[in-house]
């Protein structure tokens, strides 16, 4: 079966589109239809139906589909071991971080990273924690740095690197801003803004209200941080951010025996060989942490 092909498949699956794989994979859409008609036709059945501009994947297209994409990440994964003989870093190196460690956390280790290892190319996707964590599990990704799981994941290992203590925190004319202490009884009768609920930070917000009994009153969910840190500071409500983002602009809440922290790192699959281009960027965040 054509390596190719495959990576032509998985790409218009994942898309829904031929145009959109074409420009993925750098091709021309004819060229992407070509791979498709070929595999087609070695395994004597279509794959996708296409209704207008519409493509979906047939019965025989989804059973393909996770089992292209374990080869792909097989063969991706023998390829990482094989080079990483020869004891060069060198190669792509593929991984998603959020916007928050992409501009808080990552900048010095980064340069450091491209200044020391010219000869790696760098795919970095910005995207929620949560996403990378899947797109890591699914090989699509070969590293996630990322707010950790609250709770392990089986397939994927955690390496913390930045404790990050939260605060609640307020506008400075906010009603709270003026009490000396704050329960979480009070705080959930007022407005709050908040991650999306599938987020890992959102679950650390939330679990001690459930444990509680209380319930939420979310206004507006984003993910991004810096957002929610301007809407918190023209008194929209209260939410939680993580110390490192606290200034002038912000009045973080005395809550009565609350104290939060997420965990940021690296998360990798387990049973995948690392690059050392993975291994060397991963040492670097460590010591530019030390």
């Amino acid at each position: 079966m054509d390596i190719a092909a495959l990576k032509a498949f998985l790409a218009v699956a994942e898309s829904g589109s031929f145009s959109l794989a074409a420009s993925r994979l750098f091709l021309t859409q004819p060229a992407v239809s070509k791979r498709i008609a070929a595999l087609e036709a070695e395994l004597e059945t279509r794959l996708f139906d296409r209704i207008g501009r519409t493509v979906a994947l047939t019965d025989a297209g989804r059973e393909l589909l996770p089992r292209a994409r374990n080869i792909l990440v097989e063969l991706e994964d023998s390829l990482r071991a094989v080079s990483n003989l020869s004891g060069k870093i060198h190669g792509s190196l593929r991984f998603g971080t959020s916007h928050h460690i992409g501009l808080h956390r990552l900048p010095t280790a980064l340069k450091a990273f491209i200044n020391r290892y010219p000869q790696v190319r760098m795919d970095i996707g910005f995207m929620d924690s949560e996403a990378a964590c899947q797109a890591v599990e699914q090989g699509e990704l070969e590293l996630g740095i990322v707010t950790l799981p609250p709770q392990p994941l089986p397939n994927l290992a955690l390496d913390p690197i930045w404790p990050d203590p939260l605060a609640i925190v307020v506008s400075r004319d906010h009603a709270l801003a003026r009490l000396r202490t704050v329960s979480l009884d009070e705080l959930a009768r007022h407005a709050a803004i908040l991650p999306a609920s599938s987020t890992y930070t959102r679950q650390i917000a939330e679990r001690e209200f459930t444990r509680l009994g209380l319930e939420l009153d979310i206004v507006l969910s984003t993910n991004y941080l810096e957002t929610i840190k301007m809407l918190v500071s023209v008194g929209m409500g209260w939410s939680l951010l993580p110390t490192t983002m606290l200034d002038e602009q912000l009045q973080e809440l005395p809550v009565a025996a609350l104290s939060l922290q997420r965990e940021l790192g690296v998360v990798y699959h387990r049973d995948r060989t690392l690059s050392n281009a993975a291994v060397a960027l991963i040492g670097l965040l460590k010591r530019d942490n030390d």
